[in-house]
């Protein structure tokens, strides 16, 4: 079963090197499983932040695997910071595939930090 989480801004995409046909996002029961066992107890503390994460992230990186991307958000105020990685669905995609959440976790400082230096920049909120 899948789960609407939000709607990205294509705009903000750009430098993804596909196409993307839709701008919404689900979350699988699968992947909820899977961040469940690999992120104990972050799913159920910060799933909450999801949607802000999808629809205003901080930042977009480049990801390993094509068609996808990093997403990265830090709330200052209580000093939190999320990783985020989310498969784009694209023209060569079955046509109800969406965009889905592969994974979801809270990082700390230094984890953030190397994530920027080691990974290609696609779009930095202003």
């Amino acid at each position: 079963m899948a789960f609407f989480v939000g709607r990205i801004d294509r705009e903000m995409f750009k430098g993804v090197p596909v196409n993307i046909t839709t701008d919404e996002v689900i979350i699988t029961d699968e992947q909820i499983q899977h961040i469940k066992d690999r992120h104990p107890n972050d799913f159920e503390r910060y799933e909450r932040y999801m949607r802000e994460i999808v629809e205003e992230p901080d930042y977009i990186l480049e990801a390993n695997r094509p068609a996808s991307a990093v997403l990265l958000k830090e709330y200052i105020e209580v000093d939190k910071r999320f990783y985020l990685i989310l498969r784009l669905q694209t023209q060569d995609d079955l046509s109800e595939r969406k965009n889905s959440i592969i994974t979801f976790l809270k990082t700390n400082k230094k984890e953030w930090r190397r994530f920027l230096k080691n990974k290609k920049v696609l779009y930095k909120r202003v």
